[in-house]
């Protein structure tokens, strides 16, 4: 079959692998963007939101992309150790850190040679997202990648019962917890919700609302970096949070409203380490994760106690599974009123 021609277009062409983890899309930017500069992640991180967003919101917003669309940026990492660099993005922004995407990337990094031929069953992979530092160990059967699994930056509770007031609900009692980004933690049954039967709409309510009221009342701060001190969204849990061999369910509301379809991997990483914090599960007691708009599933375990700071954390391994959808080039005509993308709400 011949190769598909690219249409009449202006400007750069972005070709991208698509990709998804427990049903939340990845798109990794293979080639079309200019040159990132900054000496770090973190600069990067920077460059792209004062520079270059109008290609995020080409490639996440329709017509090319949708309302819950994510982006991958691979880019050159300060770090020696490190095979790659990343800078996440969504339909708000970048975050931080993204454990769906790590699971992707783990096995696009091996299938497309960022890293050395694997020698054994499982491939390490050094991801340098702007959090830190995550190593993702791909595993090999026959030649062929499959299982992923990941270790976290230091993950940490960051506070535990507190009480903020949300308008329309009254006070709510929350937990805030880090695993490379914030979340707030709260039992959908708070709300008369139901994580896994409840309509969506009325979850991405009741998260939105505690999400704005954290911002508006609580001060976050991150020991690394400012850079990392902000909520990323808010997560909402079938309230089983004392060690079980059965899944507990969650789902996750995170950016501007935008719904993760996988169980969240950094939001698994800091679920555990609140639960570990509370002493409710131990190191290596791992639990099953079940996201609440999929029903896929995420295992995490608290591997390690480490530091963050001056708080006590854990590094936590999360393990998922992530597939190929496609590849697409993406054009845009200077003409075209649409041409930078729009949303719907």
């Amino acid at each position: 079959m011949q190769a598909a021609k690219l249409p009449p277009h202006d400007g750069p062409v972005l070709s991208v692998v698509d990709m998804h983890t427990g049903g939340e899309p990845l798109r990794i930017v293979v080639s079309g963007y200019p040159d990132i500069a900054g000496k770090t992640v973190l600069e990067k991180r920077r460059y792209v939101q004062e520079k270059l967003d109008h290609l995020r919101r080409l490639l996440m917003h329709e017509p090319r992309g949708h309302y819950d669309m994510y982006g991958a940026l691979l880019v050159q990492s300060e770090l020696p150790e490190a095979h790659l660099g990343v800078l996440f993005m969504h339909n708000e922004g970048y975050s931080t850190m993204c454990g769906h995407a790590v699971i992707a990337l783990g096995r696009y990094a091996v299938d497309y040679g960022l890293v050395g031929k694997p020698q054994t069953s499982e491939a390490q992979v050094n991801i340098h997202c702007p959090c830190g530092l995550v190593k993702a160990f791909v595993e090999i059967n026959d030649g062929r990648t499959g299982k992923v699994r990941f270790h976290s930056v230091p993950a940490f509770a960051f506070a535990t019962d507190i009480s903020v007031d949300v308008p329309g609900y009254g006070q709510v009692i929350l937990d805030i917890g880090y695993g490379g980004a914030f979340y707030a933690f709260v039992s959908a049954e708070r709300f008369g919700l139901n994580v896994t039967q409840s309509k969506t709409r009325d979850l991405v309510d009741a998260a939105t609302a505690v999400t704005n009221a954290v911002k508006a009342q609580v001060a976050l701060h991150h020991p690394k970096s400012p850079d990392l001190a902000f909520l990323y969204g808010t997560i909402l849990t079938d309230g089983k949070d004392n060690y079980s061999e059965e899944p507990t369910a969650n789902i996750c509301v995170f950016a501007d409203a935008q719904v993760d379809r996988s169980p969240t991997g950094s939001g698994v990483t800091a679920r555990i380490a609140l639960q570990h914090h509370k002493g409710l599960v131990q190191l290596n007691q791992t639990r099953v994760f079940q996201s609440g708009a999929t029903d896929s599933l995420f295992t995490g375990t608290a591997i390690e106690r480490t530091k963050c700071g001056e708080f006590d954390g854990v590094i936590v391994e999360v393990a998922g599974h992530a597939y190929y959808t496609g590849t697409a080039c993406f054009t845009l005509e200077a003409e075209d009123s649409l041409k930078d993308g729009f949303l719907l709400k």
